[in-house]
């Protein structure tokens, strides 16, 4: 199995070395030629408007688009908003999930925190909380179609959700030493 990372702005190292940690071979992907062969694909916290004007300017939107019809995709906080099919405001977005977000719904950096949640889905989640990392933080608004909500704060607001092989999380699971949900998408990619 190989990973892919999208290298193209944010903290992509962080997944990268998570990976690494885990035995599983990863490459970042910069390019449409650097998808092939690859299993699944984490799109990395960052600025979301950053990495679509990127993806659009390095041709990477419709093989983009192709690698999420087929394989496992994961956004975490800004990636979550780029593979999202409505944030709100003109940007380059994937629409791949059927999500909507909100970003910066936290508000500034200085008001970034972190909360453990359950997350029975998870390995040891029923025992073990995971402990999320917001930073400058989306949330997800509104979830329809196929997608499902996976996690969501105690006031009810979604942080994480599914469709089929496809992955959104509001926060940062690369800035932890829990590499549970690495380990999840890892099965989804399988």
């Amino acid at each position: 199995m190989e990973i892919g990372i999208l290298a193209l702005q944010g903290d992509f190292i962080e997944h990268f070395k998570v990976l690494q940690e885990l035995g599983v071979a990863a490459r970042l992907v910069k390019l449409p030629a650097h998808l092939d062969g690859l299993n699944g694909l984490i799109i990395p916290g960052g600025e979301s408007t950053t990495i679509g004007k990127l993806a659009v300017a390095y041709d990477l939107m419709e093989p983009l688009r192709e690698f999420g019809r087929e394989k496992a995709i994961w956004g975490t906080c800004a990636g979550a908003i780029f593979l999202s099919k409505d944030a709100k405001r003109d940007q380059p977005l994937l629409n791949l999930m059927d999500i909507e977000v909100e970003r910066n719904a936290f508000g500034r950096q200085v008001d970034s925190f972190e909360v453990d949640l359950p997350a029975p889905f998870l390995k040891e989640g029923e025992e073990v909380p995971y402990h999320a990392v917001f930073i400058r933080a989306p949330i997800i608004s509104k979830v329809f179609g196929r997608a499902k909500v996976l996690l969501d704060l105690p006031d009810g607001r979604i942080v994480a959700a599914q469709q089929g092989t496809l992955l959104a999380t509001s926060f940062h699971p690369e800035l932890t030493p829990d590499t549970r949900f690495h380990q999840y998408f890892l099965e989804l990619a399988a």
